[in-house]
């Protein structure tokens, strides 16, 4: 199983002081809006996306379908096929995509330790 680029999707409290840091770290703004009050950094392979007032806890997030630039990939596993394999293996779901529908479409779970693991199929 495939799950596509990885990115950790992080709560910050203030959008603009988080980009000047991951700037630092050598980070460049790659999609996002500050307006919108999100920005997705990168450095080289490397995804963070910075989220002000979104969501409460940090994600992480993959996105079957897409590499690390957000390009569409020939060949993935998709997000109802990862489904699938997940309540095969008895793995509880938060969000589930609906089986019957083809294209973008999301799930949601949890870690053991309760992480949000969000899996976003925009393709």
């Amino acid at each position: 199983m495939t799950l596509g680029a990885f990115s950790i999707s992080l709560s910050v409290k203030d959008l603009k002081t988080s980009k000047e840091f991951y700037e630092t770290l050598g980070f460049t703004v790659f999609a996002g809006d500050m307006s919108m009050n999100y920005l997705i950094m990168k450095n080289d392979k490397a995804l963070i996306g910075l989220f002000q007032g979104m969501f409460d806890n940090n994600i992480i997030t993959f996105n079957p379908g897409w590499d690390e630039n957000a390009n569409k990939l020939e060949s993935f596993d998709d997000v109802r096929d990862i489904q699938k394999h997940l309540k095969d293996h008895k793995i509880k779901l938060v969000n589930e995509a609906a089986e019957t529908t083809t294209g973008p479409a999301n799930i949601v779970l949890y870690d053991p330790d309760g992480n949000t693991i969000l899996i976003d199929q925009h393709v």
